[in-house]
C-alpha cells in the first residue's frame, strides 16, 4: 500500500469503496461456471466505474490474479472480452502516469 491509499483510508467513501471491491472479489471464489466469471467481473467493473473518482484501485493484486484467471485459454471469449473490459477501465483510472 502506498502512502497515497494510506492517506484515502481516512476517506469513508474510499473505505467503502474498499469493502466493495472485496464484497465483488468474493463472487469469483464462489464462481462455478463460466457465466458466473461474467457475472462477477460486471460487478466489479461497475464498482469500478462508480468510484473512477479516486485514482487508485485497492486489491490490486488480487484483481489483477483474477483478470488472469480469467484470460485462460479454456474460457470462452465471452469471458476474456469481460476481462479486457475490465482492464480497460482499470487504466482509465489510473492514467498513463501510474501505469
Amino acid at each position: 500500500m502506498n502512502a497515497e491509499e494510506v492517506e484515502l483510508l481516512g476517506d469513508s467513501k474510499y473505505r467503502n469503496y474498499v469493502a466493495a471491491v472485496d464484497k465483488a472479489l468474493k463472487n469469483f471464489e464462489y464462481s462455478s461456471e463460466w457465466a458466473d466469471l461474467i457475472s462477477a467481473l460486471g460487478k466489479l467493473n461497475k464498482i469500478l466505474q462508480n468510484n473512477a473518482k479516486y485514482q487508485v484501485v485497492p486489491k490490486k493484486l488480487t484483481i489483477g490474479k483474477r483478470l488472469a484467471q480469467c484470460l485462460h485459454p479454456a474460457l470462452p471469449s465471452g469471458v476474456h472480452r469481460k476481462a479486457l473490459e475490465t482492464y480497460e477501465i482499470i487504466f482509465k483510472i489510473i492514467g498513463p502516469k501510474r501505469l
